[in-house]
């Protein structure tokens, strides 16, 4: 990606000049987090963009792995990923049925714990206590992570630590770092300083932590000191490169389900 000077500051410019400018250095077997949940808040663009860069091998950290030809999903069906550590498989069936096949790593993470994971990496935590998953194969180990193509476990999660804290028994779960970060943002000032639009912060900010390189692509991209500082969900200290959406690709929002329902007639 070219990074330009800014004459008149010196400062380097987060702006790429498009999303494939913005992934072309992701090499194969990278690590990924990605923001967003089902297709709320996803970095559609840049995941457009990783696809036909054509990095493979990837361990992909994220809430679930999209659906069924969109989002996450295109580069599972690509055959694009090894690993992914997720919180649920939901309704992509492709995905399902790889993890039964054997043909893809799954680490299943209570939902909370997997964005603590990624905030603890950064900011630099090195692991947690947490009650959530005690009693349960997440803490005692032998959790399915691999299976072989008949059918068998080809490879379990391993038991954690468990210690007691006020008389509340709790698992040790280490964060998580990775190579990169794919998130979207409604607002993004040229600093990085990022404003996320309702459902859209949901994995986007923890996500964009953890990243050692983090790429947002913005709806909307202002000058640093139009976003007031309670505008600010995410600090521009976590982004490197910014990617600024068209107005037509800021608008392009999917749904998984959609369903309506007549609204009941108000009396007069």
């Amino acid at each position: 990606m070219t990074i330009d000077e800014t004459a008149a500051t010196g400062a380097v410019s987060k702006l790429a000049a498009s999303p494939a400018d913005a992934v072309a250095d992701i090499p194969d077997g990278a690590s990924l987090a990605v923001g967003g949940f089902g297709l709320a808040g996803i970095p559609g663009f840049l995941i457009d963009a990783l696809l036909e860069q054509g990095a493979k091998n990837l361990t992909i950290v994220s809430n679930n792995c999209g659906v069924d030809g969109a989002g996450l999903g295109l580069l599972l069906e690509a055959r694009r990923i090894d690993k992914v550590i997720a919180s649920y498989i939901g309704e992509n069936k492709e995905f399902g049925r790889q993890f039964l096949a054997g043909e893809v790593t799954v680490e299943l993470t209570p939902q909370g714990t997997l964005a603590e994971r990624m905030r603890a990496g950064g900011s630099g935590i090195g692991a947690f206590f947490t009650p959530t998953g005690v009693g349960t194969l997440v803490a005692e180990g032998g959790l399915p992570w691999r299976y072989n193509s008949d059918g068998s476990v080809a490879e379990a999660s391993p038991p954690k630590e468990v210690r007691t804290f006020n008389g509340v028994d709790m698992v040790l779960e280490e964060a998580i770092v990775t190579d990169y970060a794919l998130i979207r943002a409604a607002v993004v000032d040229t600093a990085g300083n990022c404003r996320f639009h309702a459902a859209a912060r949901n994995f986007n900010p923890p996500a964009a932590m953890s990243g050692r390189i983090t790429i947002v692509e913005a709806e909307r991209v202002v000058e640093v000191g139009e976003l007031g500082p309670d505008e600010i969900h995410l600090p521009g200290i976590f982004v490197k490169r910014i990617v600024e959406l068209t107005p037509e690709q800021a608008a392009r929002k999917g749904i998984e389900k959609r369903t309506i329902r007549e609204r009941p007639v108000a009396a007069h």
